[in-house]
């Protein structure tokens, strides 16, 4: 891709945080040529896990990055099986041949590792125990006031993102409102060694000494919530939900002792707990930001959305960068098409408010603690004995069923949506979708005999990869496939060239920007 920075700046793109949404931004970055300094105000990772796991979307983005094996490694707890929590009660979707959520339970800290290991790769840089204090912006560039351990200093780019948390001074700094509700309600979750004196019973109740029997799964009562599941032999999974006003600072830690006593006011029982692996508390809240971007600041993960269940964060953070990422490469370098960085905005925070939706509904369906939220509990978990029901819900979950609203002139049914991972045959051997993104370049996937269609995309070959292939059972004649892996255009089987030429060249220049040469002849196309 050419260059086209016309102001001298000490780098393209500030990010301000190293949790996994600044991370996955840099490697994105650099995978489209763009320069990225990462800034965080912490001087180490922390080691105490405040994610336990990853799941939905994100593991086949990372899949089709070439960084899910690595993740995969970097995990140490066994694979649990496909049932999740949904406001008090479970998705149970062992009894699916492809269930449609997946989750690998790699704690947030080994996942920010993986993520700095890949950075320093692709070779940006990444300061730690570097605050930024204060932001300017005019037309051209932004200016961050920085304090590092060497003092202070000032860096200027061509963009900022913050990625620095449901509290981000980046956020109030940019003036962008972040409306919403925080709930009453503190979070524990522990997982922690079986003790000795504590029975676990084949079908996970737990036989409790001077109490008798907690059963699995969600336990309701009027002073909150407790659930207990376990997925690893010798190890318990504990949760605790209760109506609370006291607010915690993220970084003091949580205590065995502060669980047990939890415990005690849920359920009235004194649990006896082993060596704890994971300690950790949060609040619900539930915030979306009114917009992503003003004028040369943007925001992403937890710094525009926050939602009130668990599960859905970091996948939805990352997923925020792949969108992201090559937009501000495709301005910084000089050709993206008028108004292609708005789509940002447009597009993820519609994904935002997709995922403020279920979980909006997993509060209503939680905080109940009368007959009738019981009662609506229970025909919930009914419904989800359905296969379709139970589908759209783990969909919903996973942030599979997001569709982008692209412009969609045959009204193909994979315009919008994320790339699937088509097996190919070439002339030069066997691949697939997710290895053909893993450098994340845009890619035009010709599945069929149509020479035109790739002719007409030789006009912007300096931007996309042309691609020929056969596989087994084709949905289209060919794709768009932009960098985040998501579908711009389609063209139908046997689609005519009279329709699939203008719209072919309306998608590459809306996303690509002008063709490199005179357009193809009509009459050489057919």
């Amino acid at each position: 891709m050419g260059s086209n920075r016309m102001h001298v700046t000490d780098t393209d793109v500030i990010i301000v945080g190293a949790g996994p949404t600044g991370l996955m931004l840099a490697a994105e970055l650099r995978l489209a040529g763009v320069r990225p300094l990462v800034l965080e105000r912490k001087s180490q990772p922390r080691d105490i896990p405040k994610a336990g796991g990853i799941g939905g979307q994100i593991l086949e983005l990372l899949r089709y990055r070439g960084l899910l094996e690595r993740c995969e490694a970097a995990n140490t707890d066994p694979i649990p099986a496909p049932r999740f929590p949904f406001g008090g009660v479970h998705v149970d979707l062992t009894h699916l041949s492809d269930p449609p959520l997946h989750a690998l339970p790699l704690a947030q800290h080994r996942l920010e590792r993986v993520l700095a290991e890949r950075v320093r790769e692709l070779g940006a840089d990444v300061r730690r125990g570097h605050e930024v204090i204060a932001v300017s912006q005019d037309d051209a560039t932004v200016t961050a006031e920085v304090r590092g351990p060497d003092g202070a200093y000032q860096v200027t780019a061509r963009y900022l993102v913050g990625c620095d948390g449901g509290r981000s001074r980046i956020r109030d700094i940019a003036g962008i409102a972040f409306p919403g509700t925080t709930y009453p309600e503190v979070n524990r979750l522990v997982q922690v060694a079986v003790h000795d004196s504590v029975t676990v019973l084949d079908n996970g109740d737990l036989d409790v000494p001077g109490f008798g029997r907690i059963r699995a799964g969600f336990t309701q009562t009027e002073r909150g919530m407790f659930a207990n599941g376990s997925t690893t032999p010798g190890l318990l999974g504990l949760f605790t939900a209760e109506d609370e006003s006291t607010e915690y600072d993220d970084d003091e830690p949580m205590t065995l002792t502060e669980f047990q006593d939890s415990v005690r006011r849920v359920l009235g029982a004194d649990l006896p707990l082993g060596e704890p692996i994971r300690l950790s508390r949060f609040t619900f809240k539930d915030r979306l930001a009114e917009r992503y971007r003003a004028g040369r600041i943007l925001l992403a993960g937890d710094a525009a959305h926050l939602f009130p269940a668990t599960g859905v964060a970091i996948n939805a953070g990352m997923l925020d960068t792949v969108n992201l990422a090559w937009k501000l490469a495709a301005d910084i370098d000089g050709w993206g098409p008028a108004g292609l960085l708005e789509t940002y905005h447009d597009e993820r925070h519609l994904a935002g408010a997709r995922t403020l939706l279920h979980t909006r509904a997993q509060v209503a369906l939680r905080r109940g603690k009368d007959p009738a939220a019981e009662a609506l509990r229970q025909v919930f978990q009914e419904l989800l004995l359905d296969e379709q029901p139970l589908r759209r819900v783990g969909a919903m979950i996973a942030g599979t069923d997001i569709r982008y609203r692209l412009t969609n002139p045959n009204e193909h049914a994979l315009t919008g949506t994320f790339a699937p991972d088509l097996p190919l045959y070439t002339d030069q051997g066997a691949t697939s979708v997710a290895e053909l993104m893993h450098t994340a370049r845009p890619i035009l996937l010709v599945l069929a005999d149509r020479p035109e269609l790739c002719a007409i995309a030789r006009e912007w070959q300096h931007r996309i990869e042309i691609r020929t292939a056969r596989t087994d059972h084709r949905p289209a004649d060919a794709l768009l496939i932009r960098p985040d892996a998501h579908i711009a255009w389609a063209a139908t089987i046997d689609e005519s060239i009279d329709t699939a030429a203008p719209a072919l060249r309306e998608a590459l220049s809306n996303w690509f920007g002008a063709p490199s040469r005179t357009p193809v002849p009509a009459d050489q196309l057919g």
